[in-house]
């Protein structure tokens, strides 16, 4: 969470391509941490698949427009989770960060930790 705070924050001291997408793309693979660490035993292939499903509904959601979310949305923690307005990259974006974490878990966490 701090990573993607810090490209956001200090995004003016960072390349363009690295402020543009890696806090989204830390986002998705933070999901996908959250999924394995909540769902122990779930295989990866389908840490990946919740996790994506559950970046893309929250990405499509930025689509509903009421008073009372957008209003949740206003707020700092509201537009950290929820996002404000859908882009079509954002999907891309997610999709990415999911399988570099996904990578990451199979094939270098797993050298280190036993899961």
């Amino acid at each position: 969470m701090a990573a993607g705070l810090a490209s956001r924050t200090y995004g003016a001291v960072l390349p363009k391509w690295m402020y543009e997408h890696f806090g989204d793309a830390l986002w998705a693979g933070m999901i996908y941490f959250g999924v394995r660490m909540v769902f122990i035993h779930l295989s990866r292939a389908r840490a990946v698949w919740i996790s994506v499903i559950f970046s893309w509904v929250v990405e499509f959601s930025q689509m509903i427009q009421v008073p009372w979310l957008n209003d949740l949305r206003s707020t700092l923690l509201g537009a950290l989770i929820l996002g404000r307005g859908f882009l079509v990259n954002d999907l891309i974006r997610y999709l990415i960060g999911i399988l570099c974490v996904y990578f990451i878990d199979r094939f270098i966490l797993t050298r280190f930790i036993r899961l």
